[in-house]
């Protein structure tokens, strides 16, 4: 009944409402119909007295035609009648005629119009019409009509409209409650029903035991009909979508709905530690990890990953399956098992020593051996199997992560030919000619061209990647869609600039800037007013960290006001020293900070304070919170996140980005300082201009920035991805019946 109620008080006052819109107008059509049977009247009248009032005329009897006049006149309708021999002369009248009117200034009562004249004694109607005779032959007769009967009943008129629509507001009401009262339920049920089918077919009769389903073809017919007229018609424009977990997850659900979405990545997301007695749960420092997490927070699908932790085995089902997050878990994490020599030879080996400079222009020579080669395609093969076993459908979206699974895309298309299969390529794509040193470099592109959809951060990254392919493989390549088909099978080549979670979570902004920068400077022993750099990266040659040394040492040489004033705390988290290369790295990194401090150190604090360690989210956003300014000078990156975790730490609109014109984010981020890390004089300047910068002028940057990063949010990325993969579901589909009708 409450129900009822909110839609009949509206639909009352909306009737009441129309009711007295439409009384104006029918008032209007009324008087128009009765000025128009008036002028039929006064044509009447000046029929019939026309032949008497031209015999008194021409005998010359006037006194007789006053009282000729006062006889018609006593019609209550008829006010006066009248005379004009011509327009000069004098009327002549029956009773008194209204003094607006005169034979000098008849003339006007003759031109088209209502002819209503609004007088003292009240509206009345004036018809002029020609009684010529042989002594006059201008002559006029002149007739008003009292119309004040017309605004009597234009007053009745609009009481009879109001109380119309009144009683029909109430029939109206009426009929809803009784239909919504009696079939809503009942019709609600009725659609839901048609919309599973169920509607099309025929209930069985009382004890038969079989149904009759000849109509589930149709119903099956019916409900893809109304999905696939959903997906075309719900709109595309991404810049009216604000992306968040919420609208990932309804996208995911509208778009994608039934289908299981399985990710697959080298690093896990979350780490199962033995620490004596108890098991400790870790989040690995990875720009991967970071980016992919909150995607599977939204789709509750499984992540299928390497089980590295010493305490992974203990956790897991026999299914090898845990979900996570531990606290609130959103979905499952399959971990698969690899031993010594498979880690050293797939990871270490081919994709950290071989793949990894190969892609990245950092002037390290990568190293290629067969039993590397071996290792890489087995466990590219043991994944396969993996995601195979994980599929709840013959049609899943695989989403497979980064350079340690090349071979991958292959080997699911042969295990699952229907799956839908997006691979990112998370680090930079080489020229051809860098590229072609590779010895197995045709069936590294082989099995990425398994994929449906392969993403890179750049575009130049996409058209490196065609222009390889076009050089290595006989393979149709496809420049204005950017599509390279291999074996039959298309593969569409995009753009996905990587982003981080918006906005970031409450945790990592628990502690206010100034609370942050108190404790940074408490904790490394510097004053309250010192100012303060910071870089966050893993000890990764490719991070320019050496070069973002040499850049603070030239800065001191250069502008030695700020010894003593200025401190670069580099957080260095330690990754892959099972590698000669990194444990090299590491050495040079330690040696230079010493160096550094050494020459440049008086009596205060040093300008450089090396961490190499581990530091979980929370406290790496403590320290972006806290720094005057942020130095990334990697040597060569796909996309650089930790630029874009510090734009979103800066909820004050402070700070200053410094960042390498080598990296991803450079080409989105052009507030940020760009330097070349290669250049130490440019980045010592951009480091002097960016501890003198005016806080406005760090406002207006770090404003746009944060604007940036909040649109192109993570869950963007996620969705464009996902998005496209729906498409490309519909346009198969379509493909498939298209052919079967054609057969």
């Amino acid at each position: 009944m409450r129900l009822s109620l909110r839609f009949i008080i509206p639909l009352m006052l909306a009737l009441a409402g129309i009711a007295y819109a439409v009384a104006p107008l029918v008032d209007q059509l009324t008087l128009k119909w009765f000025v128009r049977d008036l002028d039929i009247r006064a044509s009447l009248i000046a029929n019939t007295i026309q032949e008497p009032l031209q015999e008194q005329l021409a005998a010359g009897k006037k006194l007789k035609i006053g009282g000729f006049f006062a006889r018609i006149t006593e019609d209550e309708r008829l006010y006066a009648i009248g005379y004009c021999a011509s327009d000069q002369a004098t009327a002549l009248v029956g009773r008194s005629m209204p003094k607006e009117i005169r034979c000098t200034d008849i003339s006007r009562w003759e031109q088209p119009g209502d002819h209503l004249l609004h007088s003292t004694h009240g509206p009345l109607h004036v018809a002029v019409l020609p009684m010529a005779s042989e002594l006059s032959p201008t002559g006029k007769l002149v007739l008003v009509h009292d119309m004040s009967f017309v605004t009597r009943r234009s007053e009745e008129t609009k009481r009879y409209v109001l109380f119309f629509f009144m009683g029909l507001a109430a029939v109206v009401s009426l009929i809803t409650v009784i239909i919504a009262q009696l079939s809503w339920r009942g019709w609600m049920a009725g659609m839901r029903s048609l919309l599973r089918g169920e509607g099309l077919l025929r209930q069985p009769a009382a004890g038969a035991t079989t149904e009759l389903s000849e109509f589930k073809p149709i119903a099956r017919d019916l409900q893809r009909l109304i999905r696939e007229l959903e997906a075309e018609t719900r709109a595309r424009d991404e810049s009216q979508i604000t992306w968040t977990p919420e609208t990932l997850r309804a996208m995911l659900h509208g778009e994608l709905r039934g289908d299981d979405v399985i990710v697959v990545s080298n690093r896990e997301p979350y780490i199962h530690q033995r620490r004596g007695d108890h098991i400790e749960v870790q989040r690995p420092a990875s720009g991967l990890v970071t980016a992919l997490e909150p995607i599977m927070r939204a789709c509750s699908g499984t992540w299928i990953a390497h089980g590295s932790g010493s305490a992974d085995r203990e956790v897991v089902d026999r299914h090898d399956r845990i979900p996570v997050p531990p606290d609130k878990p959103a979905y499952q994490l399959r971990r698969v098992w690899l031993t010594a020599e498979e880690e050293a030879g797939y990871y270490y080996g081919f994709a950290n020593e071989g793949l990894w400079p190969l892609c990245h222009i950092a002037h390290v020579r990568p190293t290629f051996r067969s039993g590397d080669w071996a290792h890489y395609v087995a466990v590219n093969r043991k994944f396969a199997k993996a995601v195979a076993s994980e599929a709840r459908t013959k049609a899943p979206i695989v989403l497979v992560q980064d350079y340690h699974f090349a071979l991958l895309p292959k080997m699911i298309r042969e295990e699952l030919p229907d799956a839908t299969i997006i691979a990112f390529w998370h680090i930079p794509w080489p020229n051809p000619e860098s590229f072609a040193i590779c010895p197995w470099g045709e069936d590294i592109l082989k099995g990425m061209l398994g994929s449906s959809i392969l993403g890179f951060h750049t575009q130049f990254h996409c058209n490196n990647f065609v222009d390889t392919v076009d050089r290595l493989l006989e393979a149709r390549v496809d420049r204005e869609s950017f599509t390279v088909s291999f074996g039959g099978k298309p593969t569409a080549v995009r753009r996905y600039p990587i982003s981080i979670a918006w906005p970031p979570e409450p945790e990592l902004m628990q502690k206010d800037v100034p609370t942050c920068r108190r404790e940074i400077r408490q904790m490394n022993d510097l004053p309250a007013e010192h100012l303060v750099g910071v870089g966050v990266d893993r000890l990764d040659y490719t991070k320019g960290i050496v070069e973002r040394f040499r850049a603070i040492e030239r800065l001191l040489e250069l502008n030695p006001e700020w010894i003593d004033r200025f401190t670069f705390i580099q957080i260095a988290a330690p990754t892959r020293s099972g590698i000669d290369e990194y444990r090299h790295h590491e050495e040079q990194v330690r040696a230079m900070a010493a160096h550094i401090n050494g020459r440049f150190q008086r009596q205060g604090p040093p300008s450089i304070v090396l961490k190499v360690e581990h530091h979980d989210a929370r406290e790496v956003y403590e320290h972006f919170r806290a720094a005057d300014l942020c130095f990334v000078s990697s040597l060569h990156d796909g996309m650089n996140l930790v630029a874009k975790e510090f734009v979103a730490a800066r909820d004050d609109e402070r700070g200053v980005l410094i960042l390498s014109q080598f990296t991803g984010a450079a080409r989105e981020l052009p507030e940020a300082l760009i330097v070349s890390p290669y250049d130490a004089d440019q980045c010592a300047a951009a480091l002097h201009v960016a501890l003198t910068m005016p806080a406005a002028e760090q406002r207006d940057r770090m404003r746009l920035m944060r604007g940036l990063v909040a649109e192109f949010n993570v869950f963007r990325w996620a969705g464009r991805m996902l998005l496209d993969a729906a498409t490309m579901r519909r346009r198969s589909r379509l493909t498939r019946k298209g052919a079967g009708r054609v057969l």
